[in-house]
C-alpha cells in the first residue's frame, strides 16, 4: 500500500508539472488601445508568445478609434504560429488610439503668447489673434510635448499682421497668417439709448477693444457709465467715452423753473423759464417771466437756477417789485 501511494503522488506531480509547462492558450481581446502606427498580434491577443510584437495592421489616427474583424485578425496571424486562437465569441475588436488633443483655441493662445513675449505687447491674454484660416485641431502623442518647435514668426507692429510657422511632435510644419492685436477693457453698449436717457447696469457691457480702435477718454468701467445720461444718442455695439456722457438733465428746455438769486443777507425768488436743459451745476440761460429779461444761472439738485450777485448782468435782469419787497424786509 505504501508503494502504490507513492506511485500515485508521482503521477501527480508529473502531471502538474507538464500542465504548468504547457502554454496559456491565445485569446482574443474585446478592445486594444496602442501607440504608435502600428497595430501589433499582442495589442489583439492575450498570450501571444514570441509574436506578440509583430505589426499586422496600421493604428487608427491619434485620438480615434476603429474596429477590426474577429475573421481579419484570424487572417493576419495565421502564418505566425498562433494555434487553438479562442475567439470567445467576439466579432469585432475595438483599436484605440489615444492622444493629447491640441484645438484651434490653443494653437490661438499658443501663437498670440509667442508675439506678445516677441514683440512686448503685454498680457498674452489681452492680445487678440484672428486667422485669415481657422486653425483645426489635431493631436499628439501621449507621452510628447505639446509645446512646439518655433520655425519661423514674423510680425508688423503697426499692422498687427503675423506670419508663423510651427511644428508639433509627430506632425509636419503648419503655417498660420492673420493679425494680433492687443486689446484694453472697453465699456460698452448692449443696447442704444436716446439723448438724456439715463445709461442703467443692463445697457452695457465690458468687453476687450483693440487699442487701435479706442482712445484715452474710452470708459473701462461700469461704475464710470451707470447712472449717468448721454450727452448724444449712444449705438448698440459701441465703445463709451468720457465725453459721450454727462450728468442727468435735472431742467428742460422750456421748463418753468425758480430763480434763485442769493446775495449776502438776501435771497429772492422769482419765476422764470429755461432756455436751455441743464444738468446739476451746469450754467444755463434762463428767462425772468416778469421782466422779460435773459440771464444766467446754475443749476441746482432740485432744479431750481441759482442766480449769483457775481454774475454781470443780474441787478438789471432783478423785476422792480422783487427789488421793492427786498427794499421793505432791511
Amino acid at each position: 500500500m505504501i508503494r502504490i501511494a507513492s506511485l500515485a503522488a508521482l503521477a501527480a506531480l508529473t502531471f502538474t508539472a507538464v500542465a504548468a509547462a504547457e502554454p496559456a492558450r491565445p485569446m482574443l481581446k474585446q478592445s486594444a488601445t496602442v501607440s504608435g502606427d502600428l497595430v501589433r498580434i499582442g495589442d489583439l491577443i492575450d498570450n501571444a508568445g514570441i509574436v506578440a510584437d509583430v505589426p499586422v495592421f496600421r493604428a487608427p489616427n491619434l485620438g480615434q478609434s476603429g474596429t477590426v474583424s474577429a475573421a481579419s485578425v484570424i487572417e493576419a496571424v495565421r502564418s505566425h504560429a498562433i494555434i487553438g486562437l479562442d475567439t470567445r465569441g467576439i466579432v469585432d475588436v475595438t483599436v484605440t488610439r489615444p492622444g493629447q488633443a491640441v484645438s484651434g483655441r490653443d494653437i490661438q493662445k499658443t501663437i498670440a503668447r509667442l508675439i506678445s513675449n516677441a514683440y512686448a505687447l503685454g498680457n498674452a491674454e489681452d492680445v487678440a489673434v484672428t486667422f485669415e484660416r481657422e486653425p483645426r485641431g489635431f493631436h499628439v502623442e501621449l507621452s510628447a510635448s505639446t509645446e512646439p518647435r518655433v520655425l519661423q514668426l514674423g510680425y508688423e507692429s503697426r499692422t498687427g499682421r503675423f506670419d508663423v510657422q510651427l511644428e508639433y511632435a509627430g506632425h509636419r510644419p503648419m503655417r498660420w497668417t492673420g493679425t494680433a492685436l492687443p486689446t484694453v477693457a472697453a465699456v460698452t453698449m448692449v443696447r442704444s439709448v436716446g439723448r438724456g436717457e439715463i445709461v442703467r447696469r443692463d445697457d452695457v457691457a465690458i468687453e476687450r477693444r483693440p487699442k487701435t480702435q479706442t482712445d484715452r477718454d474710452t470708459l473701462a468701467t461700469v461704475d464710470a457709465v451707470v447712472g449717468r445720461a448721454a450727452r448724444q444718442a449712444l449705438r448698440a455695439g459701441n465703445a463709451v467715452r468720457g465725453a459721450d456722457l454727462m450728468k442727468p438733465e435735472v431742467v428742460q428746455r422750456d421748463a418753468s423753473v425758480t430763480l434763485v438769486y442769493a446775495a449776502p443777507g438776501i435771497t429772492l425768488t422769482v419765476r422764470g423759464k429755461a432756455n436751455e436743459a441743464g444738468a446739476e451745476g451746469d450754467l444755463i440761460s434762463v428767462t425772468n417771466l416778469q421782466s422779460k429779461r435773459v440771464i444766467q444761472g446754475t443749476v441746482a439738485a432740485d432744479g431750481s437756477v441759482i442766480v449769483h450777485s457775481s454774475t454781470p448782468r443780474i441787478v438789471a435782469n432783478l423785476e422792480p417789485a422783487a427789488e421793492q419787497r427786498a427794499t421793505q424786509q432791511k
